[in-house]
């Protein structure tokens, strides 16, 4: 309960500063100004090619990943178009943005699209890799996204789970 709480509170320390900021007027100083210095800018031409609404594409566009993993369970990404204004806030830890990894995309590409996994668990024997994401199912269950990659860093396969059932407590 205690892990759930700092969670939540996370979660509403983003909803205040989410709050602060307005697409087409705020810039990037303000983004910076709230959320701090960002886990990674993508470039448009890193970015264009997402099979993802909202994906920064347009030339001069920059994307910031606002990683909240290990502990939380969002990743947010923001869009600063080509004028310096936020044009996007997205929050991309969602079903529908999982549903969108599929077999064969590569593993650079659902970096882009997630962000930052909570965890990298390489299986040598297996030949795999697995990248882990935390997420809330409404209204609070905490759930696993788990991505499995081969040994060519291409998607295989991938399921959720609820996080209990992936890291059980020690009793």
């Amino acid at each position: 309960m205690g892990l759930l709480s700092i969670i939540l509170g996370l979660a509403g320390c983003d909803q205040e500063r989410i709050k602060e900021l307005e697409e087409g007027v705020s810039t990037e100083t303000d983004v910076w100004a709230r959320f701090g210095v960002p886990e990674k800018v993508w470039e448009a031409s890193d970015m264009a090619s997402l099979p993802m609404p909202g994906a920064a594409a347009e030339p001069g566009a920059r994307t910031l990943e606002y990683n909240r993993q290990p502990a939380g369970q969002v990743n947010y990404m923001i869009t600063i178009g080509p004028d310096g204004r936020m044009t996007g806030l997205r929050q991309v830890l969602t079903p529908q943005n999982f549903a969108r990894v599929l077999p064969g995309m590569p593993m650079e590409t659902v970096r882009k699209m997630l962000g930052k996994p909570m965890k990298v668990t390489p299986f040598a024997l297996k030949r795999e890799t697995h990248y882990d994401w935390r997420y809330l199912n409404p209204p609070s269950t905490l759930m696993i996204f788990t991505v499995v990659f081969d040994a060519n860093l291409r998607v295989v396969r991938t399921q959720s789970a609820d996080e209990e059932s992936v890291y059980p407590k020690s009793r």
